[in-house]
Order: C-alpha cells, then structure tokens, then sequence
C-alpha cells in the first residue's frame, strides 16, 4: 500500500467541529468597504492617529496599517481573539480540519522528494489560534512510522501575546514556560502534545538557521502596504489624513508630489493603482536565502492576484466589510498579494510555484478522497453536514475556492532542470501544483 492510501486510511479523527493639512494635499476616495456596526465609535486608536497626523502630517497607508494593526498598546492584532465564528474573520483550518490535513501531507511529500533529512523545523508565520500546526501535527503523528528518523521542531512567528497563549494551550502541554531573558530571541517554549519542542518568536529573523518547511497562511495579506495612483503629474502615494470638516474623521489624500516609496513601483507598470508590500519583499528574500543556504521549502497561501488587480485595501469586521478608516482598531485590514512581486523579489535564489487557486490545489491533493473517508467513517448527521459545508466552503469557487491562491519556493534542484514554474498550466512534480502521486 502506497504512503499517501496509508495516509487516508489511517487518518480517521473526527473533525474539528483588517495639524491642519497644507491645501496642495488633494482629496482621494477608494474602495474602503462598507461601515459595520461600530462605525461610529471614536476609538483610542482614531485618537491615537489623530493626534499623529496633526503633529506631523498625513500618513501613509503602510503606517496607518502598521498603527492599526500591530501598535503594541491599541493594536488589533496585539490583545484580542478576532479568529473564528465570535471574531472579525474565519479561516479555512477553522473550517474544517482536512486543510490542514492535506498541508501536513504536502509536507511530509516535499521532505520525502527532497532526501527525507534526519531533521527539520517546521516554521509558522502568524499561526493564528495554532489550529493549522495542530492539524498538521496530528498528520506527522499518525504517520510516525514514515519520520521516526526525523527530528522535528516547531517554531512559530507571533507578535500577538493573546494568540500566542491561545496557541499554546491548543498545541502544547502543561510544560510551556515564558523566556526572562530579555536577550533571548524566543520569548516562549514548551513541548507539544505529541512530544515535539515548540518556540514562539516575534520575527522571522530570530528562528533558527536550517533545514525548514515555512508556512504562511494569511499572513502576507496583513502586512502593510503603499498604495499609489497614477495621475497626470506621475505616481502619486496615497496618504491617510484627517478631515478638515470633521476632526473624528479620517480621508484619504493623494501626497502633492513624488515620495521615496515610488521606487517600488516597476517602470513599466501598465495600471494606474498600485498596491506595493515591501515587508513582503525582505521577509520573501530571507526566506529565499534560507531555502537557498538550508533547503526546504515554503507554503504561502493567501488571497492573491498575480499582479493585475488595483485597489484592494479593505477592513472586515464581524464577518462583513468595514470602511477601513472608520472605528480603526475594531477591524481587521487587509490587502490582496501581489504573488507576481513575491516572485520578483526572490531574485532568483529560489524556484516558485502559482499561484494556483486554492481549489486545485486542494483537488490535486487528493481532498476528495480524503471527504469520501471522512464520511465513510462517520454516521453522524450533524458530522457529516459539517464535513460537507467545510468542503463546501474550501472548494466553492463563489465562496474560497477561487479567491486563495497556494504559491510555493522551493530550492532549484528541487525541480528538474532547475527551471522556475510560474504558472499553474505548467505540469509539475510538486505535490497540489500537480496531481500528488507517491510510490
């Protein structure tokens, strides 16, 4: 019996049921969503940034973003659970527990094609509630025969010490224990429960050199990004000011001439809004070098365009969309990835993969056949309309089937020739970017 029909069948566990402004400045509009229903709260953070704006100036959408998001007082994402039916947003692990499944399988695949190493980190960029890692664990478990010769290690990148607690009581046991060291760069570690060393850092940079697999799911959407318009002067940025008319209120304002940011846009940029990402840029390249440097790969799954779309910087806020200048601090904010810019920002260190939209994806994995043995094993009702509706929403492409994308970097001589795919019409021997066959 193949690794991939043991995987199947022995996989059996029931399912885990975003001063006053000189005149040149000029007034802009775009698609901020629509207001939700604590639009009309002056929250700490709308006082913070106006204070800001009016002792320095109109800022820009990337530090309105970092402000609103990562503040370490007021910050979004710094003390709150915003994950899951009672948050602001749901993710697909959240869903239903064979994403996160099918990704441990992808995993232990790319350890497998590239010479089954006697050691890896698994590395999680923003692991949210900690429920993908632990879907994934179960796989690496129930298949233990396949890396019993295998040191493995978990590391995960959180700045939110809320999630970070959500995630170690989801992933380790009693053992976690917090880092005094102030020079230390883990500020957390235990054992998972299934016997695994497990660290928590606030940056990437601080994880441990080696041989890693990174995963990256909803991460690269929440980093801050420069938007910027075309107009009849040039590129103009995009700032955030507040409204002369309404000091409780913020607008948008087109900056009166060129900003150092305008570097990031390619000189033969043929649309006329462009969002630019540069913290995706270095973390891409650090990830590069180490996949380089280390071997292993990285798994980037993310709402996405491969650099076509324009405008796309918007809030959500109980599960709809919110104008993201409206209440800041009570929605998240996001803003679709530019996988056409992460390619471009690998310079060549490493192969990429995609995007391919999540269905393919997940249908390439072998997804169907994971449901068929879900509800083969499962005579409960409610279980099996959860099964169905998590698929559902995984695979539909009017709900998530078509608007996540999968992107991978993988050392060159991982693929033959060592040529790049960068195309999801291009056959690949990479596990979801092509059929995934193991012997």
């Amino acid at each position: 019996m193949s690794i991939l029909a043991r995987a199947r069948a022995r996989l059996l566990l029931p399912p885990a049921c975003r001063t006053v402004v000189p005149f040149l400045w000029k007034v802009k509009y775009f698609s901020s969503g629509k207001e939700s229903a604590k639009s009309n709260h002056v929250t700490p953070m709308l006082r913070h940034l106006t204070y800001k704006i009016k002792a320095t100036g109109p800022i820009t959408v990337a530090e309105y973003m970092k402000e609103v998001l990562t503040n370490p007082v007021k910050g979004y994402y710094v003390h709150q659970d915003m994950i899951g039916e009672r948050g602001d947003f749901i993710t697909s692990p959240e869903i239903s527990q064979i994403f996160g499944e099918l990704l441990g399988i992808w995993y232990i695949s790319e350890w497998m094609a590239s010479g089954k190493s006697s050691t890896f980190q698994l590395v999680e960029l923003g692991p949210g509630r900690g429920t993908l890692t632990g879907d994934i664990l179960r796989v690496f478990s129930q298949l233990g025969s396949v890396l019993k010769n295998c040191d493995i290690s978990v590391h995960l990148v959180e700045v939110s010490q809320k999630l970070s607690e959500i995630q170690a009581l989801t992933l380790a046991d009693e053992t976690v224990t917090l880092e005094h060291n102030a020079e230390s760069p883990v500020y957390m570690k235990g054992i998972t429960k299934s016997g695994i060393p497990i660290y928590w850092y606030r940056s990437l940079q601080d994880v441990p050199q080696g041989y890693s697999f990174y995963l990256a799911h909803e991460f690269f959407d929440a980093l801050p990004v420069h938007k910027f318009q075309k107009t009849q002067q040039g590129w103009r940025e995009v700032f955030i000011d507040v409204d002369p008319q309404d000091s409780d209120k913020l607008r948008f304002v087109l900056a009166p001439s060129a900003t150092p940011a305008e570097t990031f846009i390619q000189p033969d940029e043929k649309r006329d809004h462009v969002e630019v990402c540069p913290d995706a840029g270095v973390i891409i390249q650090i990830l590069s070098k180490c996949i380089e440097e280390n071997g292993g790969a990285a798994l980037i799954a993310d709402y996405g365009h491969d650099g076509t779309k324009t405008d796309t910087f918007r809030g959500f806020c109980g599960h709809k969309l919110h104008d993201v200048l409206i209440a800041p601090g009570t929605a998240d904010l996001t803003a679709d990835v530019d996988f056409s810019y992460l390619r471009r920002m690998t310079q060549g260190k490493v192969a990429s993969l995609g995007p391919i939209q999540q269905c393919s994806f997940l249908k390439n994995m072998g997804i169907d056949v994971r449901l068929k043995v879900l509800l083969d094993n499962s005579s409960d009702t409610t279980t099996r309309k959860q099964l169905i509706h998590g698929y559902d929403m995984l695979m539909n492409p009017k709900k998530m089937g078509e608007r996540f994308n999968f992107f991978a970097l993988l050392p060159h001589q991982r693929l033959a020739g060592g040529n790049t795919c960068q195309s999801e019409s291009i056959p690949s021997s990479v596990a979801g970017f092509g059929e995934l066959i193991w012997k």
